[in-house]
């Protein structure tokens, strides 16, 4: 009833309401008595790199298990009901304090309730005390850099996993900075080999003269310098695990004579010995190089390449995933924010403009730029505080007709991004998925933008 008053009071409709509410930086969610999300503010993007329509309407369980939030705070709601307060850590690696109300009929059963949740950092001096040990868990999630929303990557990650389960050589593709060696780890850890060692081995690290040595070990007094009690090799010490060879397309050609022996027979003889020593490994190697036109110049071997080829994942580049650049900012600002102990923020203005750049450096290039932002910047960070050569290369710079205010340069910008959305789509419904916006307000900026494209 009151809400209702101060709606006819201030002639607030149901959607300046909402448009008011995703102004909050707190995250606001509304849940009804079988836990199916009926409202969720816009803050949702930034904890769990969703759009508000990618939530509403799923079993907050779902979600759970689907790892991106925990501990879940709605069993216990549902059994106290009385209000509860816990800390969250959500799936790009925010920290939050969250607040839940369960709302009461009649009968006092649960018919609704409202979750509140602000990021941990605005509450440096309180400290939260969990309810139960068992429920923390590492916020550090080595495998939150190839969380996506692009449906080729997903099926990515469904292939690695599915290959995982096999012990079979794996060859993973893809350009400098799109993660090879995250995704190398996700397999391992969804192999049979899990519990046991990991190893990343750099081919390019290592000078070729000691690349032998180092992968195969030594006997003592093999060569000159040599220490007398010999060397265990890095191939020696992974046994029962995972090897991942990155740019294997560097390792010399004498090596890779070597490196299939061990391949195939599971075995090598180190160096200056006579007796063949066994290993269980399984071998990752990845590389941003053309290892097909390495075989036809005669710079890798054939017989290496089909050996390692047995199956092959290619990474996408970043600027072909741009709906996982969202997430990936949020997650590389909260880790940057813990690592620095500071609370920086990032503007939707600059978010976009950071959508619309093409990334050359992939998501390593991304983590790079968050980490600088996050020091050098003031408490929002602005497109002002992007390096020259990312804000001169971001698909929404102007050209000729340059603004000469910021608030030009923003309404510019969203003409322009509207526009391109348009051209592509040709409908209010692609246009607001595309642009992560409602289909209302996408049908409201066509028609403020777009008029001579519809009219032709």
């Amino acid at each position: 009833m009151i809400l209702s008053n101060f709606l006819i009071n201030f002639d607030l409709d149901m959607e300046t309401l909402i448009k008011i509410l995703d102004y909050s930086s707190d995250e606001i969610f509304v849940l009804d008595k079988n836990m199916k999300i009926i409202y969720v503010n816009d803050a949702c993007k930034k904890h769990y790199g969703l759009n508000k329509e990618e939530v509403i309407g799923k079993s907050s369980l779902e979600l759970v298990d689907k790892g991106y939030w925990y501990p879940s705070i709605f069993p216990d709601i549902l059994e106290r009901k009385e209000p509860i307060m816990i800390k969250q850590t959500t799936v790009l690696g925010a920290e939050l304090l969250t607040s839940a109300i369960p709302i009461l009929n009649e009968k006092k059963e649960v018919e609704l309730v409202v979750t509140t949740a602000r990021e941990l950092q605005s509450y440096k001096m309180l400290k939260v005390k969990e309810k139960d040990s068992d429920q923390s868990k590492e916020t550090e999630d080595p495998f939150a850099s190839i969380i996506t929303n692009n449906e080729k990557m997903k099926y990515v990650l469904k292939f690695a996993k599915k290959v995982a389960a096999a012990n079979s050589t794996i060859l993973i593709l893809g350009e400098s900075g799109t993660g090879k060696s995250v995704l190398a780890q996700y397999v391992h850890e969804n192999s049979s080999r899990k519990n046991g060692p990991f190893l990343t081995i750099n081919c390019a690290a290592i000078p070729a003269e000691l690349m032998e040595s180092e992968l195969f070990g030594y006997t003592p007094g093999a060569f000159t310098n040599a220490n007398r009690s010999g060397k265990k090799g890095l191939l020696d010490s992974v046994n029962g695990g995972t090897v991942f060879l990155d740019e294997i397309g560097d390792m010399p050609l004498p090596l890779q004579a070597k490196m299939l022996q061990v391949i195939q027979e599971k075995k090598f003889i180190p160096i200056g010995g006579n007796k063949e020593k066994k290993v269980d490994i399984r071998i990752i190697a990845a590389t941003n190089k053309d290892l097909n036109e390495m075989v036809k110049n005669k710079t890798f071997r054939e017989d290496l390449y089909y050996r390692l080829n047995v199956v092959d994942i290619k990474m996408l580049p970043l600027r072909e995933r741009k709906e996982d650049i969202s997430p990936l900012t949020y997650y590389f600002l909260y880790k940057f924010n813990r690592n620095y102990e500071m609370n920086k923020l990032i503007s939707e203005d600059c978010l976009k403009w950071l959508t619309h750049y093409s990334w050359p450096g992939n998501v390593r290039q991304l983590e790079n730029l968050i980490e600088r932002l996050v020091i050098t910047s003031d408490d929002v960070i602005g497109i002002d505080d992007l390096p020259e050569g990312i804000y001169n290369h971001s698909q929404l710079k102007i050209g000729k007709n340059a603004p000469t205010s910021l608030n030009e340069a923003i309404e510019l910008a969203k003409k322009e991004m509207v526009l391109t959305s348009y051209k592509l789509n040709r409908s209010s419904r692609r246009v607001a998925k595309d642009l992560q916006i409602s289909q209302t307000h996408a049908a409201k900026l066509i028609r403020e933008y777009c008029q001579d494209l519809k009219e032709d």
